[in-house]
């Protein structure tokens, strides 16, 4: 055994051995020790009383391990780079008890919770709180099964209470709302439409054969007096979290980049600085300094290696190595962002058509409508019923006086559609003032390969795309299917469609304009640097520029990708879940030929336009495990900037959903030069840290008779794998088979 203070003599790279550590602040550590940090199994104690006992990786917590606080509460299982990430079990000083899944210090997945006041939850967890399917079961003997949403009943669920009353139906925000049925014990129900709002509330009230005489019950009792005795208990926090607690060790920084011994002086003999408690940032004199957010992340356990210079990183990415094993070497380079499209004003040739499409949409929106239940009747999807609306200039009865032209509006399945947009949770006036406000909608510079124009509004919320005849019969025919399906599954990734309009233009030629209003799954406040269009086919699927040309407006395509996206673990199985979901259904309905859009925002970007990396390893082929590279040796797990932002600021996990707003890690690939149809790169090991963005797109077109000819056709030429035309469950399989590499878990 050997007593040492860390800032003693660097030890000789590779030796290992056991050790116990004084460091200056009163902090302990014993166990195995190599290059200057803990490396194995081993102790650590802070002066403050908390205690970590477990595996280390290069001086971070990782791998099973158990931490105590000074207050009794205890957490063991899972670490990764110093955070609870993993199965395991938080037992608090009062014994409010969390056992299951963990990511980045948040309870993530599946798991259970014994509360301190008796309570008890299992079930599906997002950001630290109840969110997915799960009960509850409180200590007075009620329950709640179903669905929750940021830690509240929210979805479709069952309410049971110990009186043997039950309610079944639509919850929001805690609360029932929506369809639902009140049973009592005697057999007596209500059924009808709840809401808080007593001018809301609506139904019918049958007693069962043992009730007599009258019964005067209000539904708002329920909200009133039931429920009173249901409240979620907010459960006991953790005072302070074992990632917050690690120090920085002399093997970070100089010695991982396996400099000389000779070559890492020590600066004014400056020591690490570590966080304490209260987060105030050690000097390792004794003596404590405020720091900021950014301060703190730069000097702890967390921060970043220093990177290498652009021709540094350039040269990583231009390695001989590369080149001699026949890679396309590949530099990134970000143009300024700018706003895609064109505005439509006054004298464009499309002006009169955007006020008849504005005027439409207004009228049809904003006309009264009674309270619409989720559950939608046949009749509801009639594609039969052919009502126009007349818009003449001087106005009518039902439109006002307008300055554009005369036409003729449709609105197809009109229920089915408001129905969508409160399934989507979109807001009636914010909706119309999006697209019929004061602001011009944007005409994109040119219209797709199918001949369709895109607009979108001023606030890049909703985009609107001209429909072919044959793609409008795509939509309503598989458009109860499609209901069914968002209905289903929350979390879908197939496009959300708002609404589905015809404008008939007056005059001999009586010209009709069908569009459909979407939601821009680039909509956010990220710059999207980059945008692909993945369909898992490789015939004609790249874009003829050059990286100087390519700027945030540019799409590019399968052969054009260098990338793969990885994801969190729980993200990463929900992904592929929903993704096989989507591709069934689509499937099911012959629908073929779609893309998974996919945008890219780079979390960091050099003054010189270069996306900055994260870490760069030397494996070449596949990404090392926390163990080792190829080389043999250890690799060194970091913490990406998007990680070190969630827990800085836990609310950011608020706006990730499933394709939105999601932190990942883009790990650079290269083509072999002399396989040019390669449709995902060989690994490269530089990692860089971003938000990505992606969306099932295109799912109007069926495997009709032109698209069979198609296929017939260019089979002949090509290899006919390698077409987009093909029969839909060839095409979903390969879509499948495509995605799936393109999308990985981060290990």
């Amino acid at each position: 055994m050997s007593v040492a203070h860390v800032d003693d003599d660097l030890d000789a790279p590779g030796e290992v051995y056991y050790a116990e550590k004084i460091l200056n602040n009163g902090d302990i550590y014993t166990g195995k020790w190599s290059d200057n940090c803990p490396n194995g199994q081993g102790k650590y104690l802070w002066s403050d009383g908390c205690m970590y006992v477990g595996d280390w990786v290069k001086g971070k917590t990782m791998g099973k391990g158990k931490f105590s606080w000074p207050s009794g509460a205890t957490y063991e299982g899972k670490f990764k780079n110093g955070y609870m990430d993993g199965e395991g079990t938080y037992t608090g000083c009062s014994n409010d008890t969390y056992r299951g899944s963990w990511v980045i210090n948040m309870k993530h997945g599946k798991g259970t919770r014994d509360y301190v006041n008796g309570d008890h939850y299992e079930g599906e967890w997002r950001r630290g709180q109840p969110d997915g399917q799960g009960r509850y079961q409180w200590i007075n003997g009620n329950q709640y099964i179903g669905q929750w949403r940021n830690g509240k009943m929210n979805g479709n669920g069952t309410m049971i209470w110990a009186s043997g009353n039950r309610y079944d139906g639509s919850w929001e925000d805690g609360f029932p709302k929506g369809n639902g049925t009140f049973r009592w014990a005697d057999g007596s129900f209500y059924v009808g439409i709840w809401s808080k709002d007593s001018r809301e509330q609506s139904g019918t009230y049958y007693p069962s054969g043992s009730r007599t005489g009258t019964f005067d019950w209000d539904p708002q009792d329920v909200y009133s007096n039931d429920l009173l005795g249901c409240q979620i208990s907010p459960g006991e926090r953790i005072s302070a979290y074992p990632s917050q607690k690690m120090v920085t060790w002399p093997c970070e920084g100089e010695f991982l980049q396996k400099l000389p011994i000779a070559k890492t002086p020590k600066a004014n003999n400056a020591r690490p600085k570590r966080n304490s408690v209260d987060g105030r940032l050690s000097n390792g004199d004794g003596s404590y300094s405020w720091g900021s957010e950014t301060d703190a992340a730069s000097n702890s356990v967390y921060s970043e290696q220093p990177r290498e210079s652009s021709e540094e990183s350039r040269s990583i990415r231009t390695d001989d190595s590369d080149n001699s094993r026949g890679f396309q070497p590949h530099c990134i380079k970000i143009q300024p962002n700018k706003k895609p499209g064109t505005t439509i004003s006054k004298g464009h040739k499309n002006y009169d058509l955007m006020l008849n499409l504005q005027l439409g949409i207004r009228h049809s929106v904003g006309r009264p409508a009674p309270a619409t239940s989720l559950d939608l009747r046949a009749t509801a999807f009639d594609t039969k019923e052919k009502v126009w609306t007349k818009f003449p200039t001087e106005g009518s009865k039902h439109t006002p006086p307008h300055q554009s032209c005369e036409f003729k509006w449709k609105d197809y399945c009109p229920l089915v559609f408001r129905t969508l947009r409160k399934l989507f949770k979109v807001d009636p006036a914010d909706y119309m003032i999006s697209i019929c406000g004061n602001d011009a909608l944007r005409e994109l510079s040119s219209p797709g390969k199918s001949g369709s124009f895109f607009y979108l509004t001023n606030d890049d919320k909703y985009m609107i795309k001209t429909l072919k005849k044959a793609e409008v019969k795509v939509l309503l025919g598989m458009l109860p299917a499609y209901y069914n399906h968002v209905r289903a599954f929350e979390n879908t990734l197939v496009t959300k469609f708002f609404g589905l309009h015809c404008v008939k233009l007056t005059g001999p030629a009586q010209k009709k304009v069908r569009f459909v209003i979407m939601g821009n799954l680039f909509c956010t406040e990220y710059a999207i640097h980059r945008r692909f269009d993945l369909k898992g086919s490789s015939h004609g699927r790249v874009t003829e520029k050059s990286e100087s040309q390519i700027d945030s407006t540019t799409t590019l395509k399968d052969l054009d990708l260098n990338f793969i996206f990885r994801l969190q673990k729980v993200w990463f199985q929900e992904f592929c879940r929903q993704v096989d979901r989507d591709c069934d259904f689509l499937e099911q309905e012959r629908i073929m030929d779609y893309s998974l859009l996919v945008g890219v925002h780079f979390r960091e970007v050099s003054g010189s336009g270069e996306p900055v990396t994260t870490e760069t390893r030397n494996s070449g082929v596949r990404t090392p495990t926390a163990n080792a590279d190829q080389s043999g040796d250890v690799s060194t797990p970091r913490i990406s900037r998007a990680d070190m932002d969630l827990l800085f600021d836990p609310s950011g996990w608020a706006s990730i959903r499933l394709g939105i707003n999601m932190p990942a890690k883009a790990e650079l690939t290269v083509r072999r030069s002399d396989f040019e149809a390669q449709l995902v790169g060989e690994p490269t090991g530089q990692y860089y840290d971003v938000i990505v963005f992606f969306s099932i797109i295109d799912i109007l077109q069926n495997y009709d008779i032109s698209k069979k000819l198609e296929h017939a056709y260019k089979a002949f030429q090509y290899d006919p794998t390698s077409i987009s035309a093909v029969d839909p469950k060839q095409y979903s399989k390969r879509f499948r088979d495509f995605i799936l590499q393109v999308f990985a878990e981060d290990t």
